[in-house]
């Protein structure tokens, strides 16, 4: 009996180590110890042994199943491990490789239009409202309307894009400034008047801090009681909003533009000893705008009476803004379409400038 016993044994270890998957593994299972498997018969004939018999063949028969049972759960365990390990490696994700980012993550707001939504927030926050107007403008409304008369010499400060003339002989241009839309806005509305005018302007210039298409902001004030001190008080919350800083000097200089009287310069002071300009502080001096009080013969153009009406406007560029506030070197750069600039200077699509979370994001 014993001699059968570690035959049979021998026979099932063999074919267990011989099993190379979990199918196998089972199908030894239930050839050793399954309802009619080898070692299942031999436990059957134990009832007819005689007492003596049984006491020697029971505990032998029932060692023979327990050793047979431990050694079948220890391979099929080692088979199950080895599954998983093989089918990791079949499946398995290369962790080298980025990460593709999201839209969200890869798109950026351009540096304009991030300064186009700061000014937005800025003036709203101050009562303005925003106005727009055409690109393409009449000499009336560029010129004109603006107290630049015909042969007026103010008109050669602007290199104008002209247009070709329609059958009337009249040339259309492309807006200088977004000045025309100051005297479509009194045209439709009636003082008080409170508006900022951002937009794209053209001008026959190209270098490293002018281009033929920029953007400007324009604001105009009209009511019957605007004054200068008025549009000081703006301008002094304006730059502190927007260069995020407690306190600015400002300077105003005596300048000349056809459409406000007096005209003025405004400076601002600024450290430019290092690498980049910081405002608020410092000893050195920068222009950041031009302003005044509405010339009497624009608001007549307005259809408004300047002996009731007195207002005041003011205009910037957007771009300059940018690059001022930014530390961006090359106007140019701004329409080159280079991704790897607007990946270093644009702004996360989510990030809504506002004046209680920040302009800058």
């Amino acid at each position: 009996m014993s001699d059968d016993l570690a035959a049979l044994k021998e026979t099932i270890l063999a074919d267990v180590a011989a099993a190379s998957d979990e199918r196998e593994i089972e199908a030894v299972r239930v050839g050793a110890i399954g309802k009619k498997g080898s070692v299942s018969e031999k436990l059957k004939t134990l009832g007819r042994m005689t007492p003596e018999e049984r006491q020697t063949a029971g505990p032998a028969i029932n060692g023979l199943k327990q050793e047979v049972t431990d050694a079948i759960a220890a391979r099929k365990s080692e088979l199950r491990e080895a599954a998983i390990a093989e089918r990791l490696a079949a499946e398995s994700v290369d962790v080298t490789l980025p990460v593709r980012p999201s839209p969200a993550e890869r798109g950026r707001i351009h540096p304009i239009s991030q300064v186009i939504d700061e000014l937005t927030a800025i003036y709203a926050d101050m009562g303005f409202a925003i106005a727009e107007g055409p690109d393409i403008e009449t000499d009336y409304y560029n010129f004109t309307a603006l107290n630049f008369p015909e042969g007026h010499p103010a008109r050669e400060m602007h290199d104008t894009f002209f247009l070709p003339e329609n059958d009337a002989g009249e040339r259309k241009v492309l807006r200088t400034h977004t000045s025309p839309v100051q005297i479509r806005t009194m045209e439709k509305q009636k003082p008080p008047i409170r508006i900022v005018i951002p937009g794209k302007t053209y001008r026959q210039d190209s270098d490293a801090t002018h281009s033929p298409m920029f953007h400007q902001v324009e604001g105009l004030v009209v009511d019957t009681k605007a004054n200068v001190a008025n549009m000081k008080w703006v301008h002094e919350e304006f730059c502190k909003a927007f260069f995020e800083v407690d306190q600015v000097t400002m300077r105003f200089r005596p300048s000349f533009f056809p459409f406000t009287e007096p005209s003025l310069e405004v400076d601002i002071q600024c450290d430019r000893s290092g690498s980049e300009v910081k405002f608020g502080e410092g000893t050195d001096w920068m222009e950041i705008l031009g302003c005044g009080m509405v010339h009497p013969n624009v608001l007549r153009a307005g259809g408004l009476d300047p002996d009731f009406y007195q207002g005041f406007a003011w205009g910037m560029g957007i771009d300059r803004l940018a690059m001022l506030k930014y530390g961006m070197p090359d106007l140019r750069a701004f329409f080159d379409a280079d991704v790897r600039w607007i990946e270093h200077y644009g702004f996360r699509p989510l990030d809504v400038p506002t004046l209680f979370s920040g302009l800058s994001g």
